[in-house]
């Protein structure tokens, strides 16, 4: 289980977890969740939670969490796995050691090299705090 807090516009932004399901239960707060479901419809299943409201996130689907309003969210996550695994989207494309060929990434994101050069090169990830109960 983990507790998340979420600062007023904070995001825990897209990841996954290879090798479990999540179950987010809101205890304070508005909290904007969000899944997209797998090839070929890749469909943005999203929400707005209010305190006690419970959401499901499939295993190994791309996820986030928003907090949408201007106090402080909490939140309570149970998965289903001790071996969950997460991966940052956005950090394992843009921060991966050694980087993803520019010409890969470029192609992918139909944008010119220079724009993935800045972003592997300046990429900055800000995580919500999340403590492991």
């Amino acid at each position: 289980m983990v507790h998340i807090d979420i600062v007023p516009w904070g995001v825990n932004p897209p990841h996954t977890h290879p090798r479990a399901s999540e179950i987010l239960t809101v205890l304070e707060g508005s909290v904007q969740v969000g899944f997209v479901t797998s090839n070929p419809e890749n469909r943005l299943i999203t929400k707005v939670l209010q305190k006690g409201d419970v959401f499901v996130f499939p295993v190994g689907l791309i996820h986030f969490q928003c907090n949408v309003g201007t106090y402080h969210s909490v939140a309570i996550a149970a998965l289903n796995s001790q071996n969950l695994g997460i991966i940052g989207i956005a950090n394992a494309l843009f921060g991966s050691k050694p980087d993803i060929p520019i010409d890969v990434l470029g192609k992918a994101f139909q944008v010119d090299k220079d724009v993935i050069t800045q972003l592997q090169g300046s990429f900055r990830v800000l995580f919500v705090i999340i403590t492991i109960i």
